[in-house]
């Protein structure tokens, strides 16, 4: 699978589209974490 592929459906926007995906976000923040994409 090319990173293009891997990055569009576990990247940040794919997160941002989807309610838990912004759950997800809004938490890891909360920790402290600056980098959100894996």
């Amino acid at each position: 699978m090319s990173n293009i592929k891997r990055v569009r459906q576990c990247g940040f926007r794919a997160r941002m589209k989807t309610k838990s995906g912004r759950k997800i976000l809004n938490a890891r923040r909360r920790i402290g974490r600056r980098l959100v994409n894996d």
